[in-house]
């Protein structure tokens, strides 16, 4: 069964143990996709000069790269067990476009991942492989990465760019339940360029999308966002999925390419 490219937010660490309108959401979401044979995600806390996947088949470590939470999501744990298979046929596709390409046997899963994961698959009884990001590099070659890989959906494989599109930690307002007009905004920027496939303005965000450099200081948690989009079926609309703001800033906006 063809798995489809999902950039999801993994928002705040709590989102491992919160019930929260946007957990509900990624439970019933992964009921409606199904069970993939394997899952492929980028995760903006893993940087790399090159495109690195986690190669192994054993269970992972898991990463708490994070500071100053409850104790409780400290003992979490998600035993989740790679795939050196799919890990060398991503590096494999990788290769065949030119696009550098890496392997790392030894790498746990950072909460870029497991955060999602918990709530999606939560036996953990899926096969994971993780995957770096490099945020110097241009949106089109974010793209291309994606694109690159857009067949592995074919044989099963689930892809997700965990990141979050509206992300500025300087500007988070703990007490605010209502969405800040200038997150909005950019979303709305990014989600009309989208559906548009107007990828021309699109990777120029930086330059063109309101409020750019706010909603995103460094483009390490947007970068997965290009790439998910690159993985998915170019012939299809882009479909927001899910859109909720935490902390009147934080966004966690979703869609499916």
């Amino acid at each position: 069964m063809a798995m489809p490219s999902l950039f999801l937010a993994h928002g705040s660490p709590m989102l491992a143990l919160e019930d929260s309108e946007y957990a509900a959401f990624l439970q019933d979401y992964a009921r409606r996709v199904g069970k993939p044979e394997a899952i492929l995600v980028f995760t903006a806390h893993w940087e790399a000069p090159a495109t690195t996947f986690t190669a192994t088949d054993g269970v992972y470590e898991t990463i708490h790269d994070f500071y100053g939470f409850p104790d409780e999501l400290y003992r979490v744990r998600y035993p989740a067990r790679g795939s050196r298979a799919v890990a060398g046929l991503a590096a494999e596709k990788l290769a065949a476009a030119g696009l550098p390409a890496a392997k790392d046997e030894r790498r746990g899963l950072d909460h870029g991942s497991w955060t999602l994961l918990i709530r999606m698959y939560p036996d953990a009884d899926v096969p994971v492989v993780q995957a770096s990001v490099n945020p110097y590099w241009p949106a089109e070659r974010q793209y291309a990465i994606g694109a690159a890989l857009r067949n592995l959906r074919k044989e099963g494989v689930l892809v997700i760019g965990s990141g979050v599109t509206v992300h500025n930690l300087r500007m988070v307002m703990w007490d605010s339940t209502a969405a800040e007009p200038w997150a909005v905004a950019f979303d709305d920027w990014l989600v009309e360029r989208t559906q548009a496939h107007n990828r021309g303005e699109l990777f120029r965000y930086d330059a063109l999308a309101p409020h750019a450099k706010t909603a995103v200081p460094r483009a390490e948690h947007l970068v997965p966002y290009f790439i998910a989009y690159g993985a998915g079926d170019p012939d299809r609309t882009p479909e927001v999925i899910h859109r909720s703001y935490s902390y009147g800033t934080l966004s966690n906006l979703s869609m499916r390419f």
